[in-house]
């Protein structure tokens, strides 16, 4: 068995949210709360387990007479692994692929970033004013804000719950404590009560800043042309997001795959009883929580944008980012050695 390793960080250790900061307590075989599926699946255990121990006493009482031959065990287990390892092959694909499309975003914000910060001034002109400073500064936060609508709404994050709505139609965003606070211009309207998603809004000022920079010869065509490219990769990875959340498995493979585990689990009782008696009951327990906790994995990863500690961790993707956008700006405005032609005024 491996040990955790010990980490020693610091706040602006780079991934510090994304990375984890303390060994674990207990091993993972000793866990039973946190992380683990038990919780989802322990009823249709423990009803499994009634069932075989009221199999096991009308056996007794009728005398053997309700075993079957346990050579059925085998052909049903089967049609069973075969069911599973389709279920979870087609979650983890979900899952995995959810994470690359995350990391195409937040690389396009990254991209995006380091240009608007490198190339907002012309290398054989004057140094760009205080409002081209602040346009400059105002898009890169913009682009960061894009990450945190991308979470939100593929946790259905919106409206009452987490960006409350003032009485008129076009709301601002002027939230308490929000998230938004210090990273969107103040007055921003909110146009998701109308069916518009928070981050295809935001890439209208992000198009319409390229523009601006094209036509003060920031950006050559090319490189222009490249920017746009890069926010509808963006776009792109966003909408693959939205497959991926608002597309579930079918709802008659799901039935189906539920309708089995519950027979063939039903069915092994009747199979051990005549050799196992009561120990049957154990082993059934034992086969229902390893068959349904493996339908309960697929089940999370299913659509895997929410909290769970299984899940694709996109609090802790939003704050690095936070802090590597920060970190930029920073130097940016300070006109540091990471800017040798700065994008301020000295």
């Amino acid at each position: 068995m491996t040990t955790a390793r010990h980490h020693t960080v610091d706040p602006t250790f780079p991934r510090y949210y994304s990375t984890r900061t303390k060994a674990r307590r207990w091993p993972l075989v000793l866990r039973f709360v946190k992380g683990a599926i038990h919780a989802n699946i322990a009823t249709a255990v423990l009803l499994h387990a009634i069932f075989a121990a009221l199999v096991c006493y009308l056996d007794m009482r009728k005398a053997g007479h309700l075993a079957i031959p346990s050579s059925v065990v085998p052909s049903l287990s089967i049609v069973v692994g075969l069911l599973l390892v389709f279920r979870n092959s087609t979650s983890y694909d979900r899952f995995w692929r959810g994470c690359n499309h995350v990391n195409t975003i937040e690389t396009s914000v990254r991209n995006l970033t380091r240009s608007f910060l490198a190339c907002s001034c012309k290398s054989d002109g004057p140094p760009p004013s205080t409002a081209e400073q602040a346009d400059t500064e105002r898009t890169v936060r913009i682009l960061l804000a894009m990450m945190y609508a991308t979470k939100h709404h593929l946790r259905g994050e919106w409206g009452a719950s987490r960006m409350p709505v003032v009485e008129h139609r076009r709301a601002s965003l002027a939230l308490a404590k929000s998230e938004y606070d210090d990273i969107l211009p103040s007055g921003t309207e909110d146009f998701q009560d109308q069916g518009l998603g928070l981050l295809l809004q935001l890439t209208i000022p992000i198009e319409a800043y390229i523009k601006r920079g094209h036509d003060r010869a920031w950006f050559h065509a090319p490189q222009a042309s490249q920017l746009s490219v890069q926010l509808n990769t963006l776009v792109a990875a966003y909408g693959s997001l939205e497959t991926i959340h608002l597309t579930p498995l079918p709802v008659a493979y799901l039935i189906h795959l539920r309708q089995v585990l519950a027979l063939f689990c039903c069915a092994l009782p009747f199979a051990l009883v005549a050799e196992m008696r009561w120990w049957s009951v154990l082993l059934t327990a034992f086969l229902a929580f390893t068959l349904y906790g493996v339908e309960g994995i697929g089940a999370q990863l299913e659509d895997p944008f929410g909290y769970g500690r299984s899940e694709i961790k996109l609090d802790a993707v939003c704050e690095d980012l936070r802090v590597e956008m920060g970190v930029l700006l920073r130097e940016w405005r300070a006109g540091g050695n990471m800017f040798p032609e700065g994008g301020v005024v000295r």
